[in-house]
């Protein structure tokens, strides 16, 4: 696969500070420099156009910048391949809460038949990060109610028990995804034609995330943005995003402050407010503590 962007000199510096211990010896003419990411070879030429070349390219592509424009024909088989994954009977994982310093990590696989897809189309269902929380939380029930699903929850005093060197927040995921996609299908034995996971990892490294595991789930397509090609993932997304504001309410509430959400200035407000008035263990308690906000907390405080 060959994938073709344009950059600036923002993005091209940026490059060749990423890529500079993976970069070739080799002088090519109009060529800044070559480096090689696992499978993946990126050129960038003098012109600012970059090439990536693999299996992997898309995903390696996709850090950058957006593809040059397809030919015609390149977007009839990529229009070909979408609605291949959309209609389709499937099974489909996403997760909730990885972003968020406050709040659980919640992962759900559900199962989508066919059939349920004009339903769901009907309900709005879709990538949970579009949909505002006041509609997630009336059409969740509704997406619950009709497909088969399995969750998981990781409250973040159990995140920060197992987030160390050697399991960092991608092999967390990958076990969670596992966990939900080998309960639904085993359990429920659905008749799919596809099990799909928003790729955060590439396939080799997600099962290499799971050395050590008992039971794995197999015959995954992975695919980026699949939240938006498969109403499979789009339901659960949404499933666990109902979870995840559920808990996130139960927390604010035995707090008795109102958490935000996300990782940004505001959270470092409430984490200092919440040290002041429980603790530095309960922040480690309810926050994930690898986060750069708890040093900042911590930094700002005044004792």
């Amino acid at each position: 696969m060959n994938i073709v962007i344009k950059v600036n000199d923002e993005i091209k510096e940026k490059m060749l500070e990423y890529y500079k211990d993976k970069m070739r010896d080799k002088v090519i003419p109009y060529v800044v420099f070559q480096a090689q990411e696992e499978d993946t070879v990126i050129t960038m030429y003098t012109s600012g156009k970059v090439m990536f070349q693999g299996v992997s390219a898309d995903v390696d592509a996709a850090m950058w910048g957006v593809a040059l424009e397809d030919t015609k024909e390149k977007k009839q088989e990529k229009k070909k391949l979408e609605q291949k994954y959309y209609e389709c009977s499937s099974v489909g994982s996403d997760e909730v809460g990885t972003g968020d310093y406050f709040g659980p990590i919640v992962v759900t696989a559900c199962y989508v038949k066919k059939e349920d897809i004009p339903f769901l189309e009907k309900l709005g269902v879709g990538d949970s990060k579009k949909i505002d929380d006041k509609k997630i939380l009336k059409i969740a029930p509704e997406v619950a109610k009709k497909v088969k699903y399995r969750s998981t929850i990781l409250t973040n005093q159990e995140y920060n028990e197992k987030y160390s060197k050697d399991i960092n927040m991608n092999k967390i995921k990958s076990i969670m995804h596992n966990k939900v996609l080998y309960q639904l299908v085993t359990e429920e034995k659905p008749k799919y034609d596809y099990i799909i996971v928003d790729e955060f990892a590439r396939e080799k490294r997600y099962y290499e995330y799971l050395n050590g595991i008992q039971n794995i789930q197999r015959n995954i397509t992975f695919m980026t943005k699949a939240e938006d090609k498969n109403l499979a993932v789009a339901s659960a997304s949404i499933i666990s995003r109902y979870l995840f504001l559920k808990e996130f309410n139960k927390l604010s509430d035995t707090l008795h402050i109102p958490l935000p959400k996300g990782a940004g200035s505001e959270v470092d407000k409430i984490g200092e407010e919440i040290v002041e008035k429980y603790g530095e263990d309960k922040l480690k308690e309810i926050a994930k503590f690898n986060f750069k906000n708890t040093d900042r907390i911590l930094h700002t405080l005044i004792y």
